[in-house]
């Protein structure tokens, strides 16, 4: 093989990628907790559409998820606190998956678990990457990263997702309450 052409990663090739999902992900997140604060409807709106998903009490979880987004989006975009906002994340996409996504198939237009799924299969690959040198982390000295960053934020994720639905969520008999004046019933 001639010398040129090296089959090993560009150095930084991690980094870069690292940044650009960093950029990516977290604004997102934050956007959607933002919206679920400032956004049409304000968190009235946004209980309003957790009652109507049978998450209870509508209130709590309405402002945890919002805190929850703008948390995680914020340590995600600036990369602090290693494979922990990634777990946020998958955690805040599996409760969307199973009580606003459920049931609806695969593709996001028509409601489906496309877009949860794509989320935190993001935020399992970053917590695998790292948050890279160009990181709060890189600049602490915590190099992260590697298969068990991503297991634990891919597990803790889910746990407390499944810890969160098991104490909270009316199962599938939730009754569908009339929203307050004022509140949405929509994402």
């Amino acid at each position: 093989m001639p010398e040129s052409v090296s089959r090993a990663p560009v150095a930084g090739g991690r980094d870069t990628a690292a940044v650009l999902l960093r950029a990516t992900l977290g604004p997102m997140l934050f956007a959607h907790g933002w919206n679920k604060v400032k956004g049409p409807g304000g968190i009235e709106g946004t209980t309003g559409w957790f009652r109507s998903l049978g998450l209870k009490p509508p209130a709590v979880h309405a402002r945890m998820a919002a805190a929850t987004e703008l948390a995680a989006g914020a340590a995600i975009s600036v990369g602090l606190a290693g494979p922990l906002p990634a777990a946020a994340a998958v955690g805040l996409m599996t409760v969307a998956a199973r009580t606003d996504h459920r049931g609806k198939g695969f593709f996001v237009f028509k409601g489906g678990w496309e877009y949860t799924g794509v989320v935190a299969g993001a935020a399992v690959a970053l917590a695998a990457l790292g948050h890279g040198r160009y990181s709060l982390d890189g600049l602490l000295g915590r190099t992260g990263g590697g298969t068990k960053a991503a297991l634990l934020a891919a597990g803790l994720g889910c746990a407390g997702a499944g810890a969160l639905l098991s104490a909270c969520y009316d199962n599938g008999g939730q009754e569908k309450e009339e929203a307050q004046p004022g509140e949405k019933t929509t994402g």
